[in-house]
């Protein structure tokens, strides 16, 4: 597409240097101006310019010429702070109540053995996500619409559909936890449904924020990253954790039948559907043309080192979580009994608090975890209903349409289960079940677009793939499909074992051999499509 526009000196230069493919080839890709010319009343957010030219490197535009990489200019810390932003609302979704919830869960049941895994689940999340980013910069287009793209109608909609799932059974979590938050926060006056209208009504008040720049709301978003830091931090340190049980947990890797089931929790809740299409549209509130090698390199460099660093506080965050509850109830009676809706109870009745009571300390953290992830649900939401359904709306209709597929049927399930804990706690585990199941339908659409040269051009994964220096390069597509399948072999067996326990006579268990027939022949249908031969449209 890019050739049509190109002059006549620009393709004599290309027709010299054959071995250099064109940055964006694909059929389903519109053109760097068509992505630009959108209005901001259909965009669902208003995009930061970051410039590729500058005093500091005036030369960025300059034409290619001969079968060299083009260099990136040297580090700058101010080029840095530009692009920071998209890395810290891609990071929330690893501190949502439903991690919280799989890490006091891991902690309580198993101690310190399974911060290892926590350590490396948290790096291949990381690597997603850049993958997740690196579609974006490179084809200035998200995850969904690429999808609308490069599947036909029917599986387009089966994606959106199990896209529209996860992000909604996702959201009830999140909006439940902060409810709960609410309730301990107000000593038990507010009722559960009324936390959740409350939470509905904030998302819109804090997303308002955007319409004074996208600036504001990533400063919105380091305040409540920042709240949980403090709280959790806090925990950490009135509960006095062994040092030594601690590094040892995180260093020497240990796995028993009695912690399997915690242990594919806590791989299942690291990598969120939503959160993969989420990345990939975030990174472009920085305006990059596509087409400008330079500006993409610069950008991927950039965009790794923000991801990095944004989720090296998640990591922390979590692993403050993990140790307190392993500190406090690993062992004990209690540690099968504790969820998401009790546990800040059973931390007042074991640690209480010197200065503050630490059940007000935990309903705080659980507040800006909820409240941040709402948030970006409902960013999230939209991203994925414009990408797969092409709807141009303005952005308040949009976000409501989005917020009332979570809030309606979390009202309902609160209303529900207002009175039961132990139901809240199963209805937990279903809505685990229903985003383990979503996993490798965002997965295997993004490997597969990320490999193919003609939806990236120069920046497909290969084989070797530059990752952030030009030295910095390793087997990236191979680790990457290594990667992916762990949480989809940890999500299979947790499956495995949650529908064995629930299968009720002859008729269930044919309906549920018949659906999980129906899901792998789907998979299988993705995987075989994504093997095609390169030139070809996938």
């Amino acid at each position: 597409m890019a050739e049509n526009h190109a002059s006549a000196a620009a393709r004599a230069a290309d027709a010299d240097d054959h071995q250099r493919p064109a940055l964006c080839r694909s059929s389903f890709i519109p053109a760097y101006s068509d992505v630009n010319d959108d209005s901001l009343e259909g965009s669902a957010f208003r995009p930061l310019i970051v410039s590729v030219s500058g005093d500091s490197h005036s030369d960025d535009d300059r034409p290619f010429s001969g079968g060299g990489r083009v260099p990136v200019p040297p580090f700058s810390w101010r080029r840095l702070w530009l692009f920071t932003g998209p890395g810290l609302l891609m990071s929330v979704a690893f501190l949502d109540p439903g991690n919280l919830e799989g890490d006091l869960q891991a902690g309580a049941a198993a101690g310190d053995a399974l911060l290892w895994l926590l350590l490396w689940t948290t790096a291949m999340g990381l690597l997603v996500q850049l993958l997740s980013a690196r579609l974006g910069v490179a084809t200035g287009r998200h995850l969904a619409e690429l999808c609308r793209g490069g599947y036909p109608d029917w599986a387009r909609r089966a994606l959106w559909l199990m896209a529209e799932v996860a992000m909604v059974s996702a959201d009830i979590q999140e909006v439940i936890g902060s409810a709960v938050a609410i309730r301990i926060l107000s000593h038990g006056f507010m009722p559960l449904w009324a936390g959740v209208v409350i939470t509905g009504l904030d998302c819109f008040i804090f997303l308002s924020l955007e319409n004074y720049g996208v600036r504001k709301l990533e400063g919105l978003f380091a305040v409540l990253i920042a709240t949980m830091a403090l709280s959790f931090g806090w925990m950490f340190i009135e509960t006095k954790p062994n040092g030594k049980d601690l590094i040892i947990g995180i260093l020497v890797p240990k796995l028993s039948s009695r912690t399997i089931r915690q242990a594919v929790g806590l791989v299942g809740c690291v990598i969120t559907p939503h959160n993969v299409f989420l990345h990939s549209a975030l990174v472009q509130s920085r305006k990059i043309d596509p087409d400008n090698e330079h500006g993409v390199r610069e950008a991927l460099r950039y965009y790794t080192i923000e991801s990095t660093v944004a989720l090296v506080v998640p990591f922390m965050i979590n692993l403050f979580v993990t140790t307190v509850f392993a500190k406090g109830f690993y062992g004990t009676k209690e540690a099968g009994n504790i969820g998401l809706e009790n546990a800040g109870h059973y931390l007042q009745e074991k640690f209480g608090g010197e200065f503050f009571p630490i059940l007000y300390i935990w309903g705080v953290g659980l507040l800006a975890a909820g409240t941040s992830s709402t948030i970006t649900g409902t960013y999230a939401g939209q991203f994925i209903m414009s990408g797969f359904l092409n709807w141009k709306l303005k952005r308040w209709i949009r976000a409501l349409i989005t917020r009332s597929f979570a809030i309606v049927p979390t009202v309902a399930v609160a209303l529900w289960f207002n009175t039961s804990d132990s139901a809240l706690d199963v209805l937990n585990e279903w809505l685990n079940v229903l985003q383990s199941i979503q996993i490798p339908f965002a997965l295997i659409p993004l490997i597969t677009l990320v490999s193919k040269e003609e939806v990236m051009g120069v920046f497909k994964i290969g084989p070797r793939t530059q990752v952030c220096t030009p030295g910095a390069v390793f087997t990236l597509k191979i680790a990457t499909w290594i990667i992916a399948s762990v949480p989809i072999i940890a999500n299979g067996y947790l499956l495995m074992d949650f529908f064995s326990s629930e299968m009720r006579g002859v008729l269930s268990g044919s309906v549920i051999c018949v659906a999980v027939l129906v899901y792998a022949s789907f998979l299988f249908y993705l995987i075989i499509r994504g093997m095609k031969l390169p030139n070809s449209s996938i």
